[in-house]
């Protein structure tokens, strides 16, 4: 029996590449990289992508097609999507549209930790950020741009999705550092270290 496969973004973008057409992983992740879609689905590591289509091909969610060599490059395994790879993408695409999913990305919790750091230090992180997010902002705000006329809104959508989320999270950031900057946000390090506070006071 074929094994059940988790979903990931980049379990679903091979089984839709493959909807297209059967091909190699080179041109899935060249693919990946030339409609932008890499801003949104990690294929940086050949590796990771590797890694995926075996797991796909044991879930029995793609198969091997065909060998394929040109000429300077060594011999490549074509893949094609399976009949059950087909409805398994509808499945996912549909519960990845329809359900939030509890994700525990980086930023969240390292600002629920944020007293470790001194007033002070958390300022200069977070203006290094929005630095980092205007940087992205730009990038993002150009592609639309010229994209605009060429590209149908259908296949930038993504990107139209990051831009409100940089947008809001840059004016969120702002209110803190301005927050932190006028003291209606302060602590201090005794928060941290609790025990060694009252040995302090116990000395007085």
């Amino acid at each position: 029996m074929p094994r059940k496969f988790q979903c990931s973004p980049l379990a679903l973008a091979i089984l839709t590449l493959l909807h297209e057409e059967p091909m190699h992983p080179y041109r899935m992740q060249r693919l990946i990289k030339d409609r932008g879609k890499d801003q949104v689905i990690n294929v940086e590591q050949r590796a990771s992508l590797y890694q995926t289509i075996g797991q796909l091909l044991r879930a029995g969610l793609i198969t091997s097609w065909e060998n394929s060599r040109q000429e300077g490059f060594p011999e490549r395994t074509i893949y094609k999507l399976t009949d059950e790879g087909h409805q398994t993408a509808l499945t996912w695409l549909r519960e990845m549209l329809a359900t939030p999913a509890r994700e525990f990305p980086e930023f969240p919790a390292a600002i629920s930790l944020l007293p470790l750091l001194t007033p002070e230090d958390s300022i200069s992180q977070l203006e290094i950020r929005v630095d980092r997010l205007t940087e992205q902002k730009k990038r993002i705000d150009q592609e639309l741009q010229s994209n605009a006329a060429g590209i149908s809104r259908l296949f930038l959508l993504e990107s139209e999705y990051m831009k409100i989320m940089l947008d809001s999270e840059l004016k969120w950031v702002r209110s803190i550092i301005k927050d932190l900057r006028n003291g209606r946000l302060a602590w201090n390090q005794a928060w941290m270290h609790p025990a060694l506070s009252a040995e302090t006071e116990g000395k007085l």
